[in-house]
């Protein structure tokens, strides 16, 4: 210990000098672990320390607290966000670019401060920046959802015509002309702030509250724990699509208004028009977030217990000088450590190869988080909200199992740090090998009218326009497939040539459809009620329950390397800088891989579109129309690339990897000395 009681020598490293340390200053260890039990302290505020809290002043209480943070977290950011995306497009008029830097600014946030928040709040009392975290997550949360009360009510407008309209008689006007300039797409400010205190908010959640998980249990158990929390944050997402899902069926502004003019007929959920409360769920994350204030105030800086489970520890950090050059220099105390302390861990190869893998994993975690319900939406030929239910019923679970199972698995048997990284390499090997259900498991295209079929040959290819339709007046702005009687999908009844509807039994029907064929079954072919359905044309294809249960299984074996990693991170670094550690992650995790995988995911699903929306403007718009099997191929091109990538850099990770000499652990003799002064 170095002048004046700062440094705990409880909690750093065993060095290769431990023994003569011990043996020299007893005096001094004992202060430091005096210290160190100072620290430990009761659960409360001060002198008020009611008996009631000390039930949960240990590890459990705390994983307790730190999972519940860790799912509101994700209800709001990967939940409630992503669901209510395309609604907050539609009420302030922002396109897909703008709302995607809404999406971006959480992890923009997260990037320039992940470094500064690690690096300081090493040596600080982490149990309150968690109640920080708690404090902004919730500010951001509130922040979001204040639009709403500020933009005035929902004006929706005149209901457009989806079928074939007479023109003398048409009061559509589908001619291209300049919106009003509004004022709602400045909101899109209030969003981005928001999502950047949100990403204040998320910042020492997983670097600072991960790390003190590891500070307060035996190494063995570290791993089991950060699984579970890990794996809470993981129902977040789920809970959140749920809830936000059930509350876009209520009315944005709780009460559908009357309309007087017959020419604004009132909206119903089936209707384009229609818009959810998406803020609800915002209001009430903010006082169910804040309210965790309390539990991570009341912590001490350093559970009961933990002094001992740090002066018992035994180094395994990558032994190239790193430690001891942090132990000598005392690096981490004050600012201008930083750039030393940063250089440190960049020059750590095991480190290095781990954060890149671990990016490469996270790159297409993250493609097929955004991207799989879009996948099963055109590959199956589902509705949105099926895919998007089935796709977070194989996501969430699957990604929860697989951290849970690494998490037992490397604390039942108790992995060093190299064991740990060989594990990585068979759960990454076996997911490579499970992402070939891409090849077998795909579908192809069902006849598409103006696409891949020609309105019986009166049309051409890549023309929704034929002379069936052609004096129908249709517009390409709103998507609304039909399936026609002669099991060929259109894009619109419009454009099916459908002049009539009406409803049997609550459903939907089109009738004198000039566009549609006689029915290719022959039998009962008199006895079609109809012309055309909404929806698209079941699909043929019965891949879907194979492509589930091995993406599942894929996705399994993907997330057990997520726990494997963080332990094997915390593992190889000095301890004073494990934090710092995790702080470096996030940010090469964020700019490797949760920002270019939508990114690239998009760009490669977009270069297998085959019928894009184009206005009466002629501005591009979404794509309408996908080839199915090239999309398969990217998409697999893509994962087994970056797998393959991961794949490298952990076995590059096992092969530098040096285990500190036998002289850096404490012999019998220091440990027993070390245990009869704690005593």
């Amino acid at each position: 210990m170095k002048g004046g009681g700062m440094e705990n020598p409880v909690f750093e490293p065993p060095s290769p000098d431990a023994g003569r340390q011990h043996h020299a200053s007893p005096a001094g260890t004992g202060t430091g672990v005096f210290a160190a039990e100072a620290e430990e302290g009761p659960c409360g505020w001060g002198r008020c320390a009611p008996k009631a809290l000390q039930v949960c002043n240990n590890p459990e209480g705390y994983l307790a607290a730190y999972s519940l943070l860790a799912i509101f977290q994700g209800i709001v950011v990967n939940g409630l966000i992503n669901i209510s995306i395309s609604t907050i497009e539609k009420r302030y008029e922002l396109n897909s670019s703008l709302t995607g830097l809404i999406s971006a600014s959480y992890d923009i946030a997260f990037c320039i401060l992940s470094l500064f928040v690690s690096f300081f709040g090493e040596r600080g009392h982490k149990p309150r920046w968690l109640a920080f975290s708690a404090l902004m997550l919730g500010f951001g949360s509130l922040v979001f959802s204040l639009p709403h009360f500020s933009s005035g009510k929902y004006h929706y407008g005149a209901k457009l015509e989806d079928t074939c309209q007479i023109p003398a008689t048409s009061s559509a006007n589908f001619t291209c002309s300049a919106n009003t300039k509004s004022s709602l797409p400045n909101y899109l400010y209030v969003f981005i702030l928001g999502q950047l205190l949100l990403g204040v908010g998320g910042t020492p959640l997983y670097t600072l509250g991960t790390a003190f998980i590891d500070d307060s249990v035996p190494r063995h158990k570290s791993s089991l724990y950060i699984g579970i929390g890990y794996a809470m944050s993981l129902l977040g997402p789920a809970i959140g699509y749920v809830l936000g899902g059930q509350l876009l069926n209520i009315y944005i502004d709780i009460q559908i208004p009357e309309r007087q003019d017959t020419t604004y007929t009132k909206v119903d959920q089936d209707d384009p028009r229609w818009l959810g409360a998406w803020w609800i769920a915002f209001l009430a994350c903010f006082f169910a977030i804040w309210l965790l204030i309390i539990p991570f105030s009341c912590f001490p800086k350093h559970l009961p217990g933990t002094a001992k489970i740090q002066a018992e520890r035994i180094s395994e950090t990558h032994h190239d000088g790193s430690e001891a050059l942090v132990e000598t220099k005392n690096i981490g105390k004050s600012f201008k450590d930083f750039p030393v302390a940063l250089l440190i861990l960049l020059k750590n190869p095991v480190l290095m190869s781990l954060i890149i893998a671990s990016s490469s994993e996270a790159l297409v975690a993250t493609g097929f988080a955004t991207f799989l319900p879009k996948f099963i939406e055109n590959q199956f030929g589902k509705t949105s909200s099926f895919s998007a239910t089935l796709g977070g019923l194989v996501l969430i679970p699957a990604a929860a199992l697989g951290q849970i199972i690494s998490g037992i698995l490397v604390s039942k048997c108790k992995m060093d740090c190299k064991s740990i990284i060989k594990f990585m390499i068979g759960t990454c090997s076996v997911a490579l090998l499970l992402n070939t259900v891409f090849l077998f498991a795909k579908c192809g295209n069902e006849p598409f009218a103006g696409v891949s079929e020609t309105y019986n040959g009166t049309g051409t290819l890549y023309n929704l326009t034929a002379p069936c339709n052609a004096n129908c007046r249709c517009s390409r702005s709103t998507y609304y497939p039909v399936c026609g009687r002669d099991e060929v999908q259109y894009f619109s009844p419009c454009f099916a040539g459908c002049a009539s509807h009406l409803f049997n039994n609550v459903k939907k029907m089109y009738h004198n459809c000039s566009c549609i064929g006689k029915p290719k079954r022959e039998n009962g072919s008199e006895d079609f009620l109809y012309e055309a359905v909404p929806g698209k044309c079941p699909t043929q294809c019965k891949f879907l329950p194979l492509f589930l249960t091995f993406f599942f299984f894929a996705v399994v074996f993907t997330f057990m390397a997520v726990t494997p990693t963080t332990v094997a991170i915390l593992r190889c670094v000095p301890d004073k800088q494990r934090s710092f550690a995790l702080g470096v992650q996030s940010v090469f995790l964020r700019l490797l891989g949760t920002i270019p995988g939508p990114i690239l995911f998009g760009v490669a699903i977009d270069n297998s579109c085959t019928l894009w929306d184009i206005n009466e403007c002629k501005t591009k718009g979404a794509c309408w129309v996908y080839d199915n099997e090239r999309m398969a191929y990217l998409l697999m091109g893509i994962s087994a690339a970056c797998k393959i990538i991961t794949i490298i850099f952990v076995v590059m990770a096992v092969c530098l990897y040096k285990p500190p000499p036998a002289s850096a652990a404490l012999s019998q003799k220091d440990s027993e000395m070390v245990s009869s002064i704690h005593t």
